[in-house]
């Protein structure tokens, strides 16, 4: 009997061990839970902590509450000026209404498919009314702002907030790369002939300017040259005149010495009456 008694209360706490694990669930405080039974909400759980459900005919259902990451694979959009450019981007979303979020995609993975859809379709809208210059280096916040608000409010229909959308980087297709980058350097080499004829218009005009100053130059000095010259030869005129009036006798005799040195060079015969030109010889006397 009493052995019968200890399975019997053995049974009953083991029924109650399974019954009271399936009333008690936690949650975590980077979770968010809720409860259906029956396919209805009768309840949810934003607070970490111990909670309880009734066994067997309510579930439980889990929800990362943090910031989550998209990282949508690079697309291809066409801008305004039919410029194709591949653009990799990414999204930091939240789950803000669980029960809405587990009716509609159940899970993390199907919230990605949607999100992948969504955020697409809008960065290929907001982006080809832009230029490929507005895309790559216009105002981007503005154009990420206006993908976010468009991919939030579609979003919410399944229980999700997208808080934010970054452009990671804007590429062309490869097969575009060559010709944009031929156009480039075709660019750039029209520019270095721009740069090149301009260098040498300019070389021109400073070596005619040069030419020019050198030739004013040379003509100014050359006339203070000759005036200088005329003004000393002037003077020395001048000077020489009055040293002349001060002894004309004096004068007379040295032109006459340097006469003789002139005459008498070497290898000279000179035959002449001694009364002209060499009477200082025969009468030294500057007064006779």
């Amino acid at each position: 009997m009493k052995k019968g008694m200890s399975s019997g209360l053995m049974v009953l706490i083991v029924a109650g061990l399974v019954i009271l694990s399936q009333s008690v669930y936690t949650v975590h405080q980077i979770e968010q839970a809720i409860v259906i039974q029956l396919g209805q909400l009768v309840g949810s759980s934003t607070e970490p902590g111990l909670h309880f459900k009734l066994p067997l005919i309510q579930e439980v259902h889990k929800f990362d509450k943090r910031l989550l990451v998209f990282d949508q694979d690079p697309q291809e959009i066409l801008s305004s000026d039919k410029k194709n450019l591949k653009v990799d981007n990414y999204a930091r979303w939240r789950i803000v209404d669980p029960l809405k979020f587990y009716q509609t995609v159940r899970n993390e993975a199907g919230a990605s498919a949607r999100l992948n859809d969504i955020i697409y379709s809008n960065i290929r809208e907001v982006l080809g009314q832009s230029t490929m210059m507005e895309i790559v280096a216009g105002t981007r916040m503005e154009l990420r702002e206006r993908i976010r608000s468009k991919a939030s409010l579609q979003a919410s229909k399944y229980g999700i907030e997208i808080v934010d959308v970054r452009i990671k980087r804007t590429d062309l297709p490869p097969e575009n790369s060559k010709a944009v980058f031929r156009r480039m350097q075709t660019e750039r080499e029209r520019q270095a002939k721009q740069y090149r004829a301009e260098g040498q218009e300019e070389a021109v005009k400073i070596r005619a300017r040069a030419d020019r100053e050198r030739e004013v130059t040379l003509a100014e000095a050359y006339r203070t040259a000759q005036e200088l010259r005329g003004n000393g030869d002037a003077e020395s005129t001048r000077i020489y005149a009055e040293a002349v009036t001060q002894d004309t006798k004096f004068y007379k005799f040295k032109r006459t010495l340097e006469a003789y040195g002139k005459v008498f060079a070497e290898d000279t015969t000179v035959v002449l009456e001694p009364k002209g030109f060499f009477k200082f010889l025969q009468n030294p006397d500057l007064t006779d």
